[in-house]
């Protein structure tokens, strides 16, 4: 039986070679957010039960549980209900992903190289450097996304990168051949390199590219939810029974085929809001702003935007005689409890919310 190691780190050469080593030793690595504060990584870590902690300044065990044979990758998602799960997914899985993502792009061994400049506790930037280990293919390695430091590997070698839609608008896509884009809804007119992908943690990345689903993957519409089977999927959610391998995963996401049969995702079927390619939970920036007492009422949702798709917004009244509001300090004041991209952006003042009889405001109405 393996244990569940974290990595505490960002993408950097150390976290491949320790990942490697993981899976020699037969272990899982869960890639754990750095953006997240200290407490919300101890908390994690409890959960999720790891047994060993490896940053790039030393290593610590601490008491965890067991993890199943071929266990390889364990990625933390909020669920529907906003708490934190586990998403155990096998070797198996990973490298099926790595060979239909290769199969799809044309991938060549001797002249590609991934470049990894979005987040490893993702499956989208966990996913770049897997593929890149697993067929072969050289690997670039940024610890975060730089537009500059991006256009200039695509310059000097790395040839498929993966990105979120506000990354993409920020650099020159023509530098590399192929660029991967997901997480949030995608710009209508499009470079013909660049490839709109939908995936899911729990499909292990990416499992439509250009609205088709990639070999071997199925995907219906049941009552506009899609709804997908492929070699890809995850086990289990840690804590969980395995799933049945020939069962069918209900994404939580809606959509539909157009007449040439292309996958169309029309949003979610929750209310999370995806700014910046990453998934918010409006009820947990509720609960913080909460805490500050600013507010005698207040909702969060997610306002449209061009560059971000979404921006966390408050919708409130004031305790403030004169509904003075600054953005900045109330960000400020969420700051050690949130991770940056769901710290809100805009606050718009009303005088009430709308609630249904039993009291609960209507989010969807406003």
């Amino acid at each position: 039986m393996g244990k569940l190691i974290a990595l505490d780190m960002d993408a950097c050469d150390f976290f491949v070679s320790k990942l490697l080593q993981a899976w020699d030793e037969g272990n899982c690595v869960f890639p754990l957010d750095q953006r997240l504060p200290q407490a919300g990584k101890e908390h994690l870590v409890r959960a999720f039960g790891v047994s060993e902690i490896i940053s790039e300044t030393g290593a610590h065990r601490v008491k965890g549980a067991s993890m199943e044979p071929d266990d390889a990758l364990v990625i933390a998602t909020s669920g529907t209900t906003g708490n934190p799960k586990g998403v155990v997914i096998k070797n198996a899985a990973l490298q099926a992903s790595s060979r239909m993502t290769s199969s799809e792009l044309g991938v060549r061994n001797s002249s590609d190289e991934w470049l990894c400049c979005i987040p490893v506790s993702h499956i989208g930037g966990f996913s770049v450097i897997s593929r890149a280990l697993h067929n072969g293919v050289g690997l670039k390695l940024h610890r975060k996304f730089d537009a500059t430091l991006c256009e200039e590997a695509g310059r000097n070698g790395s040839t498929l990168v993966s990105l979120v839609p506000t990354a993409l608008g920020r650099i020159d896509p023509s530098v590399f051949r192929k660029v991967l884009i997901g997480g949030a809804a995608a710009p209508q007119l499009l470079p013909e390199n660049v490839v709109t992908t939908y995936g899911l943690t729990e499909t292990g990345s990416g499992i439509v590219y250009n609205g088709t689903p990639l070999q071997n993957v199925q995907i219906e519409i049941r009552d506009g939810e899609i709804v997908v089977q492929t070699p890809t999927l995850f086990d289990r959610y840690l804590g969980d029974e395995p799933r049945n391998n020939d069962a069918w995963f209900a994404t939580g996401d809606a959509g539909f085929f157009q007449d040439d049969q292309r996958l169309v995702i029309t949003g979610r079927l929750d209310d999370a809001i995806i700014t910046g390619g990453e998934k918010v939970w409006p009820t947990l920036v509720e609960r913080e702003l909460d805490s500050l007492g600013l507010f005698s009422e207040h909702v969060v949702v997610g306002r449209q935007d061009q560059e971000w798709g979404q921006v966390v917004t408050i919708v409130g009244v004031p305790n403030t005689p004169d509904n003075s509001m600054d953005i900045k300090d109330i960000r400020a004041q969420l700051r050690d409890t949130l991770p940056n991209y769901a710290l809100p952006k805009a606050i718009e003042i009303v005088d009430n919310l709308p609630r249904n009889a039993m009291g609960k405001i209507l989010r969807r109405s406003i």
